[in-house]
């Protein structure tokens, strides 16, 4: 919903006379704010205006815009400065006055001042306090599950895992077990600790083994398509909500189009508006209207008027043949 419109759409800066420049000053002042980082004929080009031209060519968004100095920033700049000596051109020749010009230029504007209102809006909209306001909300409406931690050693016939459950019965320690005898070896020199998962987040057959043991006891031995497992529940606890950091993206996104709809609204519900009845200039010529011609009673279609082929099929007075 966003319009695009680059810096340069309704022409060139105007002139400036030398006051406004001071002899004195550098030829670029690069330690501004906005630094000038070329003059054509009198005018300005600025660095946001190459950054906002990338943005516009680009029409990503959240990319970043080309670094000062480096190839793509000096190939829009290359591209704006041709732009602005055309455009100082067309006016040098007068061409901005011409009615197409006139009511492209304010079809420009209108793009340009559009695009400002809503970046001001959103920017006085969308805050950190408002962020944080509307993922507190969210955060109460999601639903968040149960999360176990868990060990497990993992071998490759029913009779190891048989023997290793006996250990660890005996009072061996699981994890130095799990060191010594597993098969895992994402895991093994962890001691066999899978960290936290969801039942979402593991395979459907060991979840529900490790969702099924109390915490602190140790499984029977069970299978899986990757060999026999025996685990401990180490802890459980409710699933953490995402960070504020991971939602602010979408969250920013969505609180931007809806401060923009909700401003359109406004102004639409404000405006008077007028339309045009489209269906009377698409509407298809009727037979005996005036965009259809008109039929005489000779049968032709050429209005009022003899028919020339009926004046010779008359006869000439003149020769009777």
């Amino acid at each position: 919903m966003l319009l695009t419109a680059t810096g340069a759409a309704c022409g060139p800066e105007p002139r400036r006379t030398a006051d406004d420049f001071g002899s004195g000053r550098p030829a670029l002042s690069l330690d501004e704010v906005d630094p000038v980082v070329a003059r054509v004929e009198g005018t300005m080009i600025r660095r946001s205006d190459v950054e906002r031209e990338a943005l516009a060519q680009l029409g990503e968004n959240g990319a970043a815009a080309p670094a000062m100095g480096s190839p793509e920033f000096d190939r829009v700049l290359e591209e704006l400065i041709d732009q602005r000596l055309l455009a100082l051109e067309a006016r040098r020749r007068g061409l901005h006055q011409s009615e197409e010009a006139r009511r492209r230029l304010a079809l420009a504007e209108e793009r340009i001042l559009g695009n400002v209102l809503v970046e001001t809006a959103i920017a006085d909209a969308v805050t950190d306090e408002t962020i944080q306001r509307i993922y507190d909300e969210q955060i109460r409406l999601i639903p968040l599950g149960e999360e176990v931690r868990a060990r497990h050693i993992l071998v490759p016939t029913r009779e190891e895992a048989v023997a290793i459950k006996a250990l660890i019965d005996q009072g061996r320690d699981f994890a130095e077990l799990a060191v010594a005898m597993s098969e895992d070896q994402a895991t093994r020199l962890e001691g066999g600790d899978l960290g936290y998962f969801s039942r979402e987040g593991i395979l459907p057959a060991f979840g529900a083994v490790a969702f099924a043991t109390s915490e602190g006891a140790v499984s029977e031995p069970f299978r899986t398509e990757f060999g026999w497992h025996v685990l401990t529940v180490v802890d459980r606890r409710r699933q953490p909500p995402p960070s504020l950091e991971a939602l602010r993206p979408n969250i920013a996104r969505f609180y931007t189009f809806d401060q923009l709809e909700a401003l359109i609204e406004g102004l639409r519900v404000d405006a008077e508006i007028e339309r045009a009845d489209l269906t009377l200039l698409l509407a298809p010529a009727t037979e005996g209207g005036d965009e259809a011609g008109t039929v005489d009673g000779d049968g032709d279609d050429s209005g009022d008027g003899p028919d020339p082929d009926d004046q010779d099929d008359q006869g000439d007075p003149d020769n009777p043949e």
